[in-house]
């Protein structure tokens, strides 16, 4: 997300993480220590570094250091400034008045020229970002005033979280506006760090801005404590992780699995719980895949004890799942309970049996001579829970007569499957979002790979539901909102599993958290108090 994500925050592995309720994680005592090296673990490689292309919540991780947003989410869920210092909001549109003195990493200043320039880079469909319609809303158009400093968004028809969207874009300037290759392995921003070093697949290293004054609500990089370098370190294996925090390699990390116990009971450890999205799975619903058909989706909902499965995937730290958007929502409500198709199953067996699926002699059913087989594909970068559920999956489908194809992936290669090869039937895929706007096109229009719709769903009440919503301001259309999220569940089109639950850990330094985003002007360095 950012967030999420999923996305996405494609986290929470999220499509993307946004911005949302804050949390500080630090050592039970210290005071602010000189700046030094703030190293912090993710668990993938970002890979491209272009804002306009990032859905992974790790690569929205690495971009926050490096690039602002024209508002922000505070912890209680209120817009605070940020490149912005005040808006003027109307159905349609929204009017930014940019601070004045706004610099990018390589001297220039930043323009509301530069700033409409990315929400028009975007919503080109020529440019094909994934974040078109989801974090940034479709149609969107930016026009800026140069001279009165200000800049315009509006969108095609009224869109109820117009301002809240611009907390989830960032803003490229300098020579990346004008030429964006040459944000593919760099940065060009206006953020309180510029990335000095990318080595893929092992750390990316930032050194801070001395000059930076624009932060959220005006945060600045003169703070005591605050570090002159960030070095964003790739270690996939959370056991690696939390060996590297208890030694000092690391001062923080996102640890979802067995390892937060022994964390946990690490004196001096910093420690905070917070919620991480849902862990969940989708059917692929393409025209060539068994899922395509509601009635075999139900059924193997109905295969599935969803209580057994939330401890399995969150190794019991998981609460149950209410709904698809992070906290604070914006739209508060129970989207599950009672719309998911319960445990049964011996009526999921006389379902695939009604839809014409016959089990074989080998006990795997088929369809005009064709196999049930589906392919499960999940990340391996969200410890044991992850692969157990994964494992668990199998093995009950396996019992109503489902031959089940494991695959399990690095973030990048996760991403790579579901929107470009699509070599799969089921996905396990938490998303992490801030609005139920940032949904949309994730679960609905154009599928993958021309659109983002990446499961090819068809939900014609969640479509319906979603149009009417999407034009009422703020909270005039939750009911709406809360409504289309609930025919997903009753449809089988995806399974809420369990709402996880992360440990951030953290040694030698303080930071605040958005989702699973670190705030880069929060972080302090501390040394023992």
């Amino acid at each position: 997300m950012r967030n999420t994500g999923t996305v996405a925050v494609l986290g929470a592995l999220s499509l993307f993480a946004t911005a949302c309720g804050g949390g500080t994680a630090g050592a039970p005592s210290g005071t602010p220590a000189g700046a030094g090296t703030f190293t912090y673990a993710i668990s993938a490689d970002p890979g491209v570094l272009d804002p306009a292309m990032g859905v992974l919540s790790v690569t929205n991780m690495v971009l926050s250091f490096a690039y602002d947003t024209l508002v922000h989410n505070a912890a209680d869920g209120k817009i605070t400034s940020g490149l912005a210092e005040k808006w003027d909001v109307k159905p349609d549109s929204v009017t930014f008045t940019l601070r004045k003195g706004v610099t990018c990493s390589d001297g220039s200043p930043l323009t509301p020229s530069d700033v409409a320039a990315n929400v028009n880079h975007i919503t080109d469909p020529n440019t094909k970002s994934p974040i078109n319609g989801v974090l940034v809303p479709a149609g969107m158009k930016g026009e800026a005033d140069d001279a009165a400093g200000t800049v315009t968004l509006s969108t095609p028809q009224p869109f109820g979280f117009i301002l809240e969207s611009s907390a989830e874009m960032f803003i490229v300037c300098g020579k990346g506006v004008k030429d964006r290759s040459a944000v593919a392995r760099a940065t060009s921003g206006s953020g309180p760090y510029t990335l000095t070093e990318a080595v893929p697949s092992d750390h990316y290293t930032f050194q801070v801005r001395k000059d930076y004054a624009w932060g959220p609500g005006g945060a600045t990089t003169k703070t005591p404590g605050l570090p002159a370098k960030i070095v964003l370190k790739v270690v996939p294996n959370e056991q690696t992780a939390a060996n590297l925090l208890i030694s000092g390699g690391l001062n923080g990390a996102i640890i979802a699995g067995a390892d937060r116990a022994r964390l946990e009971a690490t004196p001096g450890m910093g420690k905070l719980v917070r919620a991480a999205g849902n862990g969940q799975f989708f059917y692929h619903q393409g025209d060539d895949r068994p899922a395509k058909d509601p009635a075999v989706r139900k059924a193997l909902t109905q295969a599935i004890n969803l209580t057994e499965l939330a401890g399995i995937a969150s190794s019991g730290t998981g609460r149950p799942a209410t709904g698809l958007v992070l906290d604070p929502r914006p739209c508060p409500g129970d989207t599950v309970t009672g719309h998911v198709p319960a445990f049964d199953e011996a009526a999921a067996g006389a379902a695939l049996d009604a839809a014409g699926w016959k089990a074989g002699a080998d006990g795997v059913r088929a369809k005009d001579g064709k196999k049930l087989t589906l392919r499960l594909l999940y990340p391996t970068t969200r410890g044991a829970g992850v692969q157990a559920a994964a494992e668990y999956l199998a093995a009950a489908w396996k019992k109503v007569g489902v031959e089940v194809a494991l695959n399990g992936v690095i973030d990048t290669k996760l991403s790579e499957s579901i929107t470009v090869t699509q070599d799969w039937d089921v996905v396990w895929l938490p998303i992490g979002v801030t609005l139920p706007t940032q949904l949309v096109g994730f679960l609905s229009g154009p599928a993958a790979p021309k659109g983002a719709n990446f499961a090819h769903l068809a939900n014609a009440s969640y479509d319906k539901l979603v149009t009417e919503a999407a034009v009422k301001p703020g909270a005039e259309g939750c009911a709406l909102w809360l409504e289309a999220e609930s025919a997903l569940f009753e449809n089988a089109d995806l399974v809420p599993a369990v709402e996880n639950t992360v440990l951030v850990a953290s040694k030698g330094a303080t930071f605040q958290m958005t989702a699973d985003q670190v705030i880069p002007t929060s972080i302090r360095m501390t040394e023992a108090g």
